[in-house]
């Protein structure tokens, strides 16, 4: 998805306002979901799925990702598993359970239980995933009692922002391919 389009322009936007906001403020979980946001968006420009992840540690974002499954040509390269792998090179260590992390949609099973292995503190998402989520909305591998760790979760975080992303995509996804169905169809 090269140069503008409305998905982008609406979205940069809103994001200018919510950026001039969160300079004045402390930074908070609204501060780093907003740094989830951005990298869903140039997930988005890369018609991949815009979803977006940060990892926190002592105040400061130490890793980022966004989806890259189409360009890696990878089920796993979802924006969580990429940034933490990023985050464990930064540490030094597979152990993350000093740090935070932050993504726009609720964990899917796959990222719940990396998540669950490296020992993240806590997991901030925006929207839910009633489909397949796994951190409450599915099931909940996050706080799985059986499980040697457990995080805490923060669900709802810009929730609003972060749904909206991935509904902007998908919309314009349909159009386009009812606009390319209905060229056929002539």
């Amino acid at each position: 998805m090269k140069g503008s389009n409305r998905f982008t322009d609406d979205w940069t936007a809103r994001r200018a306002v919510a950026t001039t906001l969160s300079m004045i403020e402390p930074q908070s979980d609204e501060y780093f979901m907003r740094e989830a946001l951005r990298q869903a968006l140039k997930a988005g420009k890369a018609d991949e799925v815009p979803v977006g992840a940060v990892i926190v540690r002592a105040g400061k974002v130490i890793a980022r990702a966004h989806n890259q499954i189409e360009l890696l040509k990878d089920a796993t390269a979802h924006a969580e598993m990429l940034a933490l792998t990023q985050a464990e090179a930064g540490v030094g260590d597979w152990r993350l359970t000093d740090c935070d992390l932050y993504v726009t949609k609720e964990p899917c099973a796959m990222c719940a239980g990396a998540i669950v292995h490296t020992r993240v503190r806590r997991v901030i998402f925006g929207c839910a995933d009633p489909a397949a989520g796994a951190a409450g909305s599915v099931i909940n591998l996050l706080q799985m009692p059986t499980l040697n760790h457990r995080c805490d979760i923060a669900a709802g975080v810009l929730q609003d922002e972060c749904a909206e992303i991935l509904q902007s995509f998908f919309r314009e996804r349909r159009d386009s391919r009812n606009k390319i169905d209905s060229l056929e169809g002539d």
